[in-house]
């Protein structure tokens, strides 16, 4: 008895340590942009993005482990020049980006929100181009509930004589409708993804040995603090999915351009930053388990494009699309008498400059509005110097394919976006700097917004709500009721960014070129360009003060540590005053840049 014991235990570990193992690697890509070449196409300069570098990240993985798949979240087919030279200049070849992920096996990717940055038309030709599947459960035909695109995929992994199956779901942010041109998606509706997911995860999991989701949306965070939380959904609803749920194995995530790698409740959670800086990669081993493959063991770590060289053998298969981008993007298009420059982002930020100021100018030439905002839309846009401007110049600075609209707000919604915009700024020990969950994780400086047309200061020492302390257009104070026409991109004009005082609002007329276009339009009319700046607005530290019956301008620019003379600069209307009447107001500012402001 005591023998057969000890046969059955050996027999026992023995199956246990031989029982068939598979190992599955998943590499995932998410916000690549357009971008296939490792350079920055602002300064030309090499640059560790690209599918070259994703390429050769994919052959040493494969040399590795042979079953190794490669799948991506989407955002594909904008954001470089060369994506746009091919959707707006030459649309014929196929598709640059779809061309190279044929080449490298890509199984699928999920439709982006960028996808429609061009139109239906581009994006089905693409889509008709690739020989994987754009996927996308929740974007469906409107009117109904029958997915527009492909829901998602079934596929077979081989290894050795075993074989498994995965299932990849795609869905999509719903926010969608907020940002893009509604003829571009008229014929679409986009439904919430978490309730989609809770249709399609029990199915697959009846047929598929891993499922996989893959969301162009990412992970819900505090608008405040910038951390993580459960509560809110939204634009990104990555946490709602892994808690409601169940019987997802691994959750590919995109949209935010952040880098997370990480399980929670035994769900792989992947985002690999944008533009293939970064690949995630996640190991699973399946154990065959009376009859079925379970998943026994879970890893996710992160690589970076820095380590390895591009595959020369993905940047032949585009060099022709690639050398005519670069001829027409050296193409110069007029004369900068002066610099249009940004030397600091931030003191661009703090203070009216000449490129923020010109992009504005040419957008109300454009559309007749006498309102403009604008913004930088990260610190490494840097303007051009004096000299020949190039298309390179321009589409280095305006990289976003936005058209413009004029649309009709009150002067309190202009007040509520200068708030908005305002919360920018922090003052930690007595200085200004950037408000945390404006930079972390991703940096969203494309929603920090500066106007002309009408003259403003903002106080960043106020409470968040309160710092616009100076407002006026032609010269008086604007009018909360009045009715203003403002010019501004249609993905502001549709409340992105969190300016929901700009949704709904009548739209007067709409200047359907890009806006970059318009730019290179504007500088070939006129020839030549010159910087000016008109200090219209600041940002510094200021209060509006209420005069009281026993005041006087002295004790009040002693309490606030200025001169009476500053005192009277900041509020003209007391150089011809003999009398000043309790209850009067003042404003007190002292801006951070005071030599650019009128």
């Amino acid at each position: 008895m005591k023998k057969f014991l000890f046969v059955f235990l050996v027999l026992a570990i023995a199956s246990m340590l031989f029982a068939a193992q598979f190992q599955l690697t998943i590499l995932h890509t998410s916000d690549l942009h357009g971008n296939i070449f490792p350079i920055n196409y602002a300064t030309n300069q090499p640059y560790y993005v690209g599918l070259g570098k994703v390429s050769t990240i994919l052959k040493n993985t494969l040399a590795e482990n042979p079953a190794t798949i490669i799948l991506d979240t989407g955002d594909l087919i904008q954001g470089t020049p060369l994506e746009y030279y091919h959707a707006k200049i030459d649309n014929t070849p196929a598709d640059p980006m779809v061309l190279v992920m044929n080449h490298m096996g890509y199984k699928a990717t999920v439709i982006g929100n960028h996808e429609f940055n061009y139109g239906m038309n581009v994006l089905e030709k693409a889509i008709s181009e690739a020989d994987f599947p754009f996927l996308s459960a929740n974007i469906v035909k409107k009117g109904t509930d029958e997915p527009f695109f492909k829901p998602y995929i079934l596929f077979n992994v081989v290894s050795g004589d075993d074989i498994i199956t995965v299932a990849y779901l795609g869905l999509t942010t719903k926010y969608i409708p907020n940002w893009e041109e509604p003829k571009h998606i008229e014929m679409l509706d986009f439904l919430d993804p978490v309730e989609v997911a809770k249709k399609y995860v029990p199915m697959l999991n009846d047929v598929a040995d891993v499922v996989i989701v893959g969301y162009h949306g990412g992970l819900e965070r505090d608008p405040e603090t910038g951390e993580p939380t459960e509560e809110l959904t939204g634009e990104n609803q990555g946490y709602q999915l892994l808690k409601e749920v169940p019987g997802i194995d691994v959750l590919l995530t995109g949209h935010q351009h952040r880098t997370i790698a990480t399980i929670v409740d035994e769900v792989v959670i992947s985002q690999p930053s944008n533009w293939g800086k970064v690949v995630n990669r996640i190991d699973l081993t399946l154990e065959l388990k009376d009859g079925k493959w379970v998943i026994s063991d879970k890893n996710i770590s992160s690589i970076s494009s820095k380590t390895v060289d591009a595959d020369p053998e993905v940047l032949a298969l585009v060099q022709d699309y690639e050398d005519k981008v670069q001829e027409w993007l050296d193409q110069p298009v007029g004369l900068a008498t002066g610099d249009f420059y940004i030397d600091d982002p931030m003191i661009a930020r703090l203070a009216d400059n000449p490129l923020i100021e010109f992009i504005n100018r040419v957008q109300m030439d454009a559309s007749g509005a006498p309102i403009s905002s604008a913004a930088l839309f990260n610190n490494d846009i840097k303007g051009w110097k004096a000299g020949p401007v190039t298309l390179r110049d321009i589409n280095a600075v305006y990289i976003y394919p936005n058209t413009l609209k004029v649309i009709r707000v009150t002067g309190a919604d202009i007040k509520a976006a200068l708030e908005r915009s305002a919360e920018y700024f922090s003052v930690v020990d007595g200085e200004v700097t950037v408000t945390k969950s404006w930079v972390d994780p991703k940096p969203r400086h494309y929603n920090y917004d500066m106007w002309e047309g009408i003259d403003y200061k903002i106080a960043v020492n106020k409470p968040v709500g309160e710092r616009i302390i100076e407002l006026k257009f032609n010269g008086k104070p604007i009018d909360p009721d009045a009715e203003y026409e403002i010019v501004l991109n249609n993905y502001r004009a549709g409340g992105g960014g969190g300016y929901t005082m700009f949704q709904g609002k009548p739209v007067v007329r709409e200047v359907m070129l890009e806006v970059s276009e318009i730019i290179a339009d504007y500088i070939m009319e006129h020839e030549t360009i010159s910087p000016t700046v008109d200090g219209n607005w600041a940002v510094g530290v200021g209060d509006i003060y209420q005069i009281k019956w026993n005041d006087t301008l002295r004790k009040i620019a002693e309490d606030y540590g200025i001169t009476v003379k500053e005192l009277i600069q900041m509020n003209p209307f007391l150089k011809n005053v003999d009398r000043i009447d309790a209850g009067t107001q003042l404003m007190i500012f002292k801006p951070f840049v005071p030599e650019l402001v009128h």
